[in-house]
């Protein structure tokens, strides 16, 4: 009779892991960063970004069994938006796209 061989796939294993990152550079303005927690079927965490008007924007949120994705949305500081003057184009932070308008050569022999 034949036999099957041992199987070489391990038990079922219990999710679970913790893990977070964080920067902030004020000289280049930067800030954010998340967390995760995960054991078995429940998950929570969080991930904050600093947005460009100023403000931090934090995401929090949890996920229980069969509960779905839960998140609340929080923001700290106040939006702070530069004064423009009289002609005063807005910065975004990037220059503008150059232009560049091919002529067409033709070679004449």
């Amino acid at each position: 009779v034949p036999t099957s061989p041992p199987s070489s796939l391990p038990p079922q294993a219990h999710p679970q892991y913790n893990s977070q990152y964080a920067v902030k550079d004020d000289y280049a303005g930067l800030n954010f960063g998340a967390q995760e927690a995960r054991d078995g079927y429940d998950t929570q965490g969080s991930y904050s970004v600093l947005l460009p008007d100023g403000r931090l924007q934090t995401v929090t949120y949890y996920v229980n069994g069969d509960s779905g994705y839960v998140a609340e949305v929080t923001y700290e500081g106040e939006a702070q938006y530069p004064a423009q003057g009289y002609g005063h184009q807005p910065s975004y932070g990037h220059a503008p796209a150059p232009s560049y308008s091919p002529r067409p050569s033709y070679g004449h022999n």
